[in-house]
Parts: structure tokens; C-alpha cells; sequence
């Protein structure tokens, strides 16, 4: 049996259709369905907007990039403006993958290194009871309230008595001591039942390995999203004031350089900001699955 003829045994299109749309929602017409739906496209339509229009100006020509009133979308696209943007990125000074290296050592180390930290900190705040523990929780939530703007001139001070301005290290350190990774993953093991640490300790297993093996794995949700925070942070971190030398400079200080050059750059500008923006939402959509995946620990019980 097809699908028209299934559609038909069932009792015709209409009523597939109504069933379609009130599955699972006795509460709720037909009509009341298909506007919520209308609803919600248009405001993905209005979301998708500025995304059409950056995929749009990366491919532009010169002429259409100032062009009134703008267009969403080239009228003749080229891709002129990566390849102006690949030949001015072989042409600096500094290689194009001098700046690709230090962005990927700044990631790789940030990102794993707030992971560790944060799954350290947060297991004994979470499962261990001991004196000054509720004053170190409520820090860690009131430490999320500063932000970076507020924190920059202290990170400043104290990168520059240790030593290390002008290094890699200024910009991982403030990283790895963010505090939001370890929120999210205290809130996580909290909810996990004490019974999956005693089992761990009876079958002989120390509270490190009942960490990595037995935690780890329950609050991937947690330590994915943590991820997905620190390469974003990391991924448009420019170095600020904290990098001078050009060789250890990231990515998105070139690509944010040739964005302040001024009018004659702006096709480069447009491609630039393009692959800014297409990185981290391409990793967020690889991430996506493991972010909304359901707790391991849905149907246990204490």
C-alpha cells in the first residue's frame, strides 16, 4: 500500500491534514497551529535576515557593496573578494599560517583546559561536603555576574606582574579561570545520583577515575556547551592588549585589521567577516546533537 492509498484508507486528505496538525495538541484548532507556525516563521525570517545579508555582501562586487538602497543579495556574485583576501593574506609580513597556528594553540589549549579545570573544581563542589563549600558556590555564581569589560583592567594588572604580556598565556589564562564552565557543570553533577559515586568506589575505583569514567561521560551535555562557549570566546579573541608581537597575534586580529582599513578593503571586509562568522556557527551545528542530547541520568532515581 502507498501513501495515497494509506492517506485514503485513513479517510481522505482532510482529515490527515487536521490529524497532522493536532497530533499530540487536543488543546489547540487547527487554525491556532498553522498560525503559531506562521508566527515562528517570521521571526525566522527576520533572524535569517543579517545572515543573508553578510553571505550576500561577501560575494558583491565593489560597485554593489555601496550601492542605494542595498541589496540583500549580489546581482552579479564573484568570489573576487576571497581572492583578494587569500593574495593580501600572502602578502603580509606575517603568513596567513602563522595567524591560523596561534588561533588553533589558543582553542585547543583553552578549550580542553576549561573542560579540566571545570570538571575538577565542580566535582568536590557538587558532591563532597566539606567547610566553606556554600561560600564557594555562591562566589562562583557571583562571579558570573562581572564582565569582561569589567574584568580587563585586573587581568591586565595581573598578567603584567606575572610576566607574561605579550604570550600566548595572557590571553589562555583568563580563559581557563572563567567561571561559567564551572557553573554549568556543578549544576550538572548536582543532579547526578550519589548512588553512581558509590558504586565506582566500591568496584575499587578512585574519585579522579570516577571522574573521567564515570561523571565525564553522563554530563557530556554540560562540558559540550562549556565548548561551544570557550571556542566562541577564544575564536574572536583579537589579544587585545595583551599580544604585541605580530607572530603570536590570532586570526581575527588580521581579518579584524583589514576590516579598519577603510573603503578600499571593504570586499575583503565583507569575505572576512563571512568566514568570522561561518566557523564558529558550522562548529555549533556539529556540537548541536551532543548539546541536546538527554541526560543520561533522566530515569534515575535515588
Amino acid at each position: 500500500m502507498n501513501a495515497i492509498q494509506r492517506i485514503k484508507a485513513s479517510g481522505g486528505f482532510k482529515k490527515s491534514f487536521v490529524r497532522f496538525f493536532t497530533k499530540g495538541r487536543a488543546n489547540r484548532s487547527v487554525g491556532g497551529t498553522m498560525f503559531l507556525l506562521f508566527f515562528i516563521a517570521c521571526f525566522g525570517v527576520f533572524a535569517l535576515f543579517p545572515v543573508l545579508f553578510m553571505l550576500g555582501n561577501a560575494f558583491k562586487p565593489m560597485h554593489e557593496l555601496y550601492r542605494y538602497p542595498p541589496t540583500i543579495l549580489p546581482e552579479n556574485p564573484s568570489v573576487q573578494n576571497f581572492g583578494d583576501l587569500l593574495q593580501y593574506a600572502n602578502e603580509s609580513l606575517v603568513p596567513f599560517t602563522r595567524y591560523v597556528f596561534n588561533t588553533g594553540i589558543l582553542i585547543l589549549i583553552g578549550c580542553i583546559g576549561q573542560i579540566i579545570f571545570s570538571a575538577m573544581a565542580a566535582f568536590p563542589l557538587a558532591k563532597f561536603d566539606f567547610k566553606g563549600r556554600g561560600f564557594l558556590s555562591n562566589l562562583v555564581v557571583y562571579a558570573l555576574m562581572f564582565s569582561g569589560a569589567v574584568t580587563a583592567v585586573p587581568n591586565y594588572i595581573i598578567m603584567n606582574y606575572l610576566g607574561l604580556m605579550d604570550s600566548l598565556w595572557a590571553v589562555l589564562l583568563p580563559a581557563l579561570a572563567s567561571t561559567l564552565g564551572l557553573y554549568l557543570l556543578q549544576n550538572f553533577m548536582t543532579m547526578l545520583p550519589d548512588s553512581l559515586i558509590e558504586a565506582a568506589q566500591i568496584d575499587g575505583a578512585s574519585y579522579f577515575r570516577t571522574l573521567v569514567q564515570v561523571i565525564m561521560p553522563v554530563v557530556k551535555p554540560a562540558w559540550m556547551t562549556v565548548f561551544i562557549f570557550t571556542f566562541q570566546n577564544l575564536w574572536g579573541n583579537t589579544g587585545g592588549s595583551f599580544l604585541y608581537t605580530e607572530n603570536i597575534k590570532p586570526l581575527s586580529y588580521m581579518l579584524s585589521k583589514i576590516a579598519a582599513a577603510g573603503i578600499s578593503r571593504q570586499g575583503m571586509a565583507s569575505a572576512a567577516s563571512l568566514l568570522m562568522f561561518i566557523i564558529p556557527v558550522v562548529i555549533f551545528i556539529i556540537a548541536q546533537s551532543n548539546v541536546m542530547e538527554t541526560m543520561a541520568t533522566s530515569g534515575m532515581k535515588d
